[in-house]
């Protein structure tokens, strides 16, 4: 015989919390699996982990108002001839026409311009809006080769060979046929309204030999002009970096898992991939390894939010890092004013991820013309360069305070770690000590 409490609240299962039980009804009711957008919504580590020690005695710090701080940073250094010069470490991320609306990424191009930084296409190829409002544009090749043609490629400052993305590396993206307009369709060669799954590899090369050919074939294209680089998802860091360097890259672009996507299962978001936090050691020790760290740069994404944020993927040892879904929440994605349409699509600002669905009411994640036309580019670039105005102070106060007048002068003693997984992951010691796991010598 048992004897139940009445006084004591029903327990739930931690394993099947109620969003697992929700899912195992919906899989078992539909027998689809689940697609949204957005990036990972589990809690894993991140640069919230790891704290700055600022300078005192043993450091001196430099006066903010008096003493200048270098956001600069070059981009293709290695072989290309005309490298991208930035005046900020924050570039934008690849977005598509298709994913996004055209006002959305002109508004993109905009923000970036006014802040001195790069914006990138996505899939699907070039807009003319986009390349119109971008001073420095990144062109990416992807494995669907959508849109792709040799004018846009020599039209861009450099091109972004897209072996993986961070959100679902190992897979390839979607975009549902509400979302495929006329002017989509014909960018991408697709029927209009026919759903379209991207592939999850480059058609014509099973390997890195194959990649150093066709990352050739696009340096004779362009003339050897425009840098190239090459984007890994976040999943064997190390010998991707390696293997995309040997292949002949300029610039790695590294995405961890916290990067967002447009479309995609969510089991790819929420279990495949790394953290990036975990991901940033071992490429820069490739990079290392091969004695090419700083000559060939590295592009650090996925979850980048703030200058805190930028300051501690540089002290890691990045270049420069790359903001997506950030960007979109600039520029008025998720915003509370929208509240009331957000919640006749069964969601709330700050939760809305059914990005494919194209019923985005800030006119941002879709193609309908009437929510399109509710995003006003002009201003919403104004806000983006803003937001990374503010994300570049940030930076630059934190990397004075540790007594730096470069933002890439900071380093992995800038840093100690909160947490055991922390310190592993970013290889800083754990704060109050000289150690983390795994350090040589312990």
């Amino acid at each position: 015989m048992s004897y139940h409490n009445p006084n004591t609240p029903p327990r739930k299962s931690a394993t099947f919390d109620d969003h697992t039980l929700a899912e195992i009804r919906r899989a078992a009711a539909t027998g689809i699996y689940d697609i949204r957008g957005g990036g990972t919504k589990r809690k894993v580590p991140h640069f919230d982990d790891l704290l700055f020690l600022g300078a005192s005695i043993s450091r001196y710090p430099l006066e903010g108002y008096r003493e200048k701080c270098d956001t600069s940073v070059v981009l293709g250094t290695r072989f290309a001839k005309k490298p991208i010069e930035l005046k900020i470490p924050i570039t934008i991320a690849g977005m598509s026409f298709g994913a996004l609306s055209g006002n959305a990424k002109e508004a993109l191009g905009r923000g970036a311009t006014l802040a001195g930084t790069s914006t990138t296409t996505g899939d699907g190829g070039m807009t003319d809006e986009e390349r119109g409002h971008s001073e420095k544009l990144v062109y990416q090749y992807l494995p669907s080769r959508y849109g792709m043609n040799p004018k846009d490629l020599r039209r861009a400052d450099a091109i972004e060979v897209v072996v993986g993305q961070g959100a679902k590396p190992g897979g390839g993206g979607m975009l549902l046929g509400q979302k495929i307009s006329d002017r989509v369709a014909n960018m991408r060669n697709l029927p209009k309204g026919i759903d379209q799954r991207s592939a999850c590899r480059h058609p014509d090369w099973t390997g890195p030999d194959d990649l150093e050919i066709k990352i050739l074939e696009l340096r004779e294209i362009t003339d050897w002009e425009k840098p190239i680089y090459v984007k890994v998802g976040g999943a064997r860091p190390y010998y991707d970096t390696a293997l995309a360097v040997k292949a002949g890259a300029d610039v790695v672009v590294l995405d961890g898992m916290q990067g967002g996507t447009a479309a995609t299962q969510d089991v790819f978001i929420e279990h495949v991939g790394m953290p990036t936090l975990a991901c940033i050691r071992p490429a820069v020790q490739a990079l290392q390894d091969l004695g090419l760290h700083r000559k060939v740069q590295l592009i650090v994404s996925g979850g980048i939010r703030s200058g805190a944020d930028v300051a501690k993927a540089l002290a890691l040892g990045a270049d420069a890092v790359s903001i997506g879904t950030a960007a979109l929440v600039a520029i008025g994605d998720n915003d509370p004013h929208w509240e009331e349409e957000y919640r006749k699509l069964g969601t709330t600002a700050g939760a809305y991820d059914d990005w494919h669905e194209g019923k985005d009411p800030a006119g941002i994640t879709t193609q309908d013309p009437e929510l399109a036309a509710r995003l006003d580019p002009v201003l919403a670039g104004r806000r983006l360069a803003n937001y990374l105005k503010v994300m570049t102070l940030e930076a630059q106060t934190i990397a004075r305070a540790c007594g730096h007048n470069r933002l890439h002068n900071l380093e992995p003693e800038d840093l100690c770690a909160l947490t055991m997984e922390a310190a592993a992951m970013a290889q800083v010691p754990l704060a109050g000590t000289s150690w983390y796991p795994g350090k040589a010598g312990f």
